[in-house]
Order: C-alpha cells, then structure tokens, then sequence
C-alpha cells in the first residue's frame, strides 16, 4: 500500500471516528488540528486538542477496543495518515524508539488523566 493511500484529509467540523466504534488504526496528525472529544448528546466536552506530529487512536490500535472518544477535524484541510494494527505491530516490533514514544505518550495521557480524577474525587 502507497502512503498515499493511507492519508486523508478532513474539512473543519468532520467526524474522524466516533466514541464507541470500532477501529484498529492510529492516526498521526499531518497539518492541521484534530479535537479529541466525548460528546453527550449535543454537549462536546473536549479532551485535548491535537496538532501537527500527535496521534490518537493509540488504545483501539493496541487492544482492538472501541474508540473511547470520538476525533474530529478543527481546521481547514486536516491532514491525517492511518496505520493499521499490521503496520502499527512491524513498526513497534523494528524501531523501538517508535515504541517507546507510543509509551511515553500514554503514561504523559494517563497522569493527566489519573490527575483529573483524583480532582474531581477530592471535590465532589
């Protein structure tokens, strides 16, 4: 497969997947911005906003889950390019330091997380 064929492009406000689908691809931010949302009805509560170099859809990639958040495009002429599972395990397997930032990511994704919750614990 060309690299060609595994880059996409979204228009602001373009749904890149959706919280609760299934998928087993990780996307790298190309250009543009993509928001990392979880939505509830009509609210959008945004996660993080991602630029130029970030990825997301790490966890589905990893465990096959569902999408625990849904991505969408927040500027004009988003460029994205999808690794599927069999790229994302040869690219893991040959270059560790690709591994090791994919780690790095999630513990820095996990602290904030971890630190969100214990927030909202101590002031119910």
């Amino acid at each position: 497969m060309t690299i060609e064929k595994c880059i996409n492009e979204f228009a602001v406000d373009d749904v890149i997947f959706e919280e609760g689908s299934t998928g087993r691809e990780l996307f790298v931010v190309l250009d543009g911005q993509v928001e990392i949302a979880k939505m509830n009805g009509a609210d959008k509560t945004v996660i993080v906003t991602l630029g130029k170099g970030e990825f997301f859809g790490e966890m589905a990639v990893i465990d096959g889950s569902s999408r625990s958040a849904t991505a969408i495009a927040v500027a004009p002429h988003t460029k994205v390019m999808r690794i599927n599972h069999a790229r994302f395990v040869y690219l893991v397997s040959q270059q560790p330091a690709f591994a090791l930032m994919i780690m790095d990511a999630l513990s820095k994704r996990l602290r904030a997380s971890n630190a969100v919750t214990y927030r909202s614990a101590a002031n119910p």
